[in-house]
């Protein structure tokens, strides 16, 4: 079909169809030469090649960690924030709190105390460790409300030089005792065992005949008054480092 424009005193003849078809040729051969150029500026500069951008996995640079990864490997056993020294055993204690939770106690890696399989008891808890492998020798709680001081003492008594000691309170670590257990236990490096009272918070870490170790300590009084828990203190806590005995 012929259409027919009038511009002024003119009349154009043209085929309007034909003009559509050669400016979409006209679109097309713009794009596929912008293509191309666009194509020969990334082969010249080969920091834009195809195969610098795709099918390549990525490989972390050998000086540098992910945060991630950084995060986990600098935290030390027991969950401490960082790892302790070469040739020290690591630790974390927490009292119980009020008559509630239990006591918590992890050494080396490995918790002793806490958990519905390794549950503390009311008291004090002992853990007596070798001081040269860290092997537990032996773990027990003395209730101090209800039973007798006569097996603290005794137990007491057993503990071997060279051994790492550790103790935590759990309700009430106190009425029961006697001046014999808190002689022994003074013996041993405490320095608030003499004043250790009804349902105070305790921690306590030496190393019986062993030199190199400087006892570790906590305690807080019962006070109503200031007491978190109505007639209980708050929940204490101890992490640290103890260094490993030579032969």
């Amino acid at each position: 079909m012929i259409y027919v424009l009038r511009v002024g005193p003119y009349v154009i003849h043209t085929k309007q169809p034909e003009r559509r078809i050669l400016k979409f040729f006209l679109i097309v051969a713009f794009l596929v030469t912008s293509l191309v150029l666009i194509f020969k500026i990334l082969q010249i500069n080969h920091q834009f090649k195809l195969e610098n951008v795709i099918d390549l996995p990525y490989k972390e640079p050998d000086n540098k960690k992910s945060s991630l990864h950084a995060t986990f490997s600098s935290r030390g056993k027991c969950d401490l924030p960082h790892p302790c020294p070469e040739e020290h055993f690591t630790f974390t204690i927490n009292t119980g709190a009020a008559n509630v939770i239990g006591p918590k106690l992890c050494f080396d890696g490995e918790w002793i105390l806490g958990g519905k399989n390794k549950p503390g008891g009311p008291g004090i808890n002992i853990v007596i460790v070798n001081g040269q492998t860290g092997e537990v020798i032996s773990t027990d709680y003395f209730d101090m409300w209800n039973a007798d001081v006569e097996p603290l003492v005794e137990f007491l008594k057993s503990i071997k030089n060279g051994s790492l000691v550790l103790m935590v309170s759990s309700d009430d670590p106190a009425t029961k005792l006697n001046d014999e257990a808190r002689t022994l236990i003074t013996q041993l490096g405490s320095s608030y065992i003499s004043t250790l009272g009804f349902r105070d918070n305790w921690i306590f870490v030496a190393g019986k005949g062993i030199k190199t170790i400087k006892p570790l300590e906590k305690h807080i009084k019962n006070d109503k008054e200031v007491n978190k828990y109505d007639d209980w203190p708050e929940m204490l806590q101890m992490e640290g480092c103890v260094p490993r005995q030579k032969g």
